[in-house]
């Protein structure tokens, strides 16, 4: 599949961001935590519980770049990239209803991803009414 120079910057944005924040998390968790404010002890199973999704995160940006090299990843990385950042901010809001209201940084990261859901939304959104069933059918005539 060809991507236009606007998804391969959703794309791009997207990927970089994933791969950035999950590498991040992954290589230094309580150094990334402590720059939202949060303090994380020396606990090796919370420390695990977080990094196993980080590379998670950080294997789907990588995903996300891959997409726009190569034709053949080019559709997974289109999921990949709206599965990230539609379900981080529901996520979030679900938090936001259940615990209550979070600090400003979270509320930043927040804004983010939004920003990048609405991005790559926007990047892709034409992907969607192509692929809607009902331009592949076939009408048939009656007999």
């Amino acid at each position: 599949m060809t991507l236009t120079r606007f998804e391969k910057a959703a794309l791009a944005v997207s990927g970089v961001t994933a791969l950035g924040i999950g590498g991040a998390i992954l290589a230094a968790p309580q150094a990334f935590y402590a720059s939202y404010g949060i303090a994380l002890g020396p606990d090796p199973n919370l420390l695990s519980e977080l990094r196993a999704p980080a590379a998670g995160l950080a294997a789907l940006g990588a995903l996300m770049l891959a997409g726009i090299r190569r034709a053949a990843f080019s559709r997974i990385a289109i999921a990949a990239a709206l599965t990230v950042y539609l379900a981080f901010p529901a996520g979030r809001l679900v938090g936001l209803i259940v615990d209550g209201m979070p600090g400003g940084s979270i509320l930043g990261a927040l804004a983010i991803e939004l920003a990048i859901a609405g991005l790559c939304l926007a990047a892709f959104r034409h992907r969607f009414r192509s692929a809607s069933p009902e331009r592949g059918r076939r009408r048939l005539s009656p007999s």
